[in-house]
């Protein structure tokens, strides 16, 4: 039995709609009355997905988190928000957020964000502090060990391989679709219904009678370079002053060692920024610490420590 009503809303952001999901808390009656964002005693969550992901990669943590209220877009240029006008970006993502707390009425929420996401949440605490009250990235958020000089596709390359192939290709139907994700090793044991809805709602037509993947080439390739090169993350970066989690694998996109943070080049980036707190969860690759039932509950009890010292701290 899920632990709270789904819905999504559409939120006015600059070029559009902004796709966002919206899971409320039913623990209590009481918690299921309150209105979004007016009321106290509600701990609220913004979960933000990856780079060529969308809200459905968090059900299973959601399902984790009885009693709050889960907020979680579709990027820009991803799933239902994949026909935005405008260049996207870290700056772009961020503001989206804001737009997206504004409009449903909440003043400040703890930000988880996975891989791209936690590039996206420590801009969005830098660029709009008041707002977020914590941080936990997962996988992501801290600078790649990406070598310099790197044109566009070099970096998509390197950093995602297969992952930007496939946004190229075309599929003749959904079954097709998730054939060919059947065959990926990071999901050689955690094949689930939940990941099969994610898959499917990942395809939109690509207007000559096939299907394709949500998210184009273009808007990963901009948003790669920006993530790692761009001055809106690297000045959040250096000027990180929430109290920040980080959680990271040693195994890839395609369940494969070192993971996106090498140890001894994870070691340089934390040495620069003592006060976050790290832990290296060696059981899970880059997809299943968030889209598996046990990676997930591992992600939610870092997430439940830490509305927990959000609460300490207000009182």
């Amino acid at each position: 039995m899920s632990s709270h009503n789904y819905r999504t809303v559409d939120v006015d952001v600059e070029g559009g709609k902004l796709r966002v999901a919206v899971w409320e808390p039913l623990d209590s009656e009481e918690l299921a009355r309150a209105p979004l964002g007016g009321d106290s005693r509600v701990s609220d969550v913004v979960l933000i997905h990856g780079v060529t992901a969308s809200h459905l990669a968090w059900p299973f943590v959601v399902d984790l988190l009885p009693g709050v209220r889960v907020i979680a877009p579709d990027l820009r240029g991803r799933g239902a928000s994949n026909s935005l006008i405008g260049d996207a970006g870290m700056k772009a993502h961020a503001n989206d957020l804001k737009a997206t707390l504004d409009a449903l009425h909440v003043e400040q929420a703890l930000v988880v964000g996975h891989s791209m996401g936690g590039f996206v949440a420590v801009t969005f605490a830098h660029l709009h502090p008041e707002r977020v009250s914590r941080l936990v990235l997962v996988d992501g958020g801290l600078p790649l060990d990406v070598p310099a000089g790197m044109d566009a596709d070099e970096m998509v390359a390197a950093i995602l391989g297969p992952t930007a192939a496939r946004l190229s290709m075309r599929f003749a139907s959904t079954g097709e679709y998730l054939d060919f994700w059947r065959q990926h090793p990071a999901f050689a044991d955690s094949w689930t219904p939940e990941l099969e809805a994610y898959l499917a709602y990942d395809l939109v037509a690509a207007g000559d009678g096939s299907l394709r993947p949500a998210t184009s080439y273009e808007t990963t390739a901009d948003d790669t370079v920006d993530m790692n090169t761009g001055k809106a993350l690297s000045e959040a970066i250096v000027q990180l002053a929430h109290p920040t989690r980080l959680l990271t694998v040693p195994l890839g996109l395609q369940n494969e060692p070192p993971g996106l943070y090498a140890p001894e080049h994870l070691a340089r980036v934390l040495q620069e920024l003592p006060a976050v707190d790290h832990e290296r969860l060696t059981e899970f690759n880059h997809y299943t610490i968030v889209m598996s039932p046990s990676g997930a509950a591992r992600v939610a009890a870092v997430v439940q420590q830490e509305l927990s010292m959000q609460v300490d701290t207000a009182h």
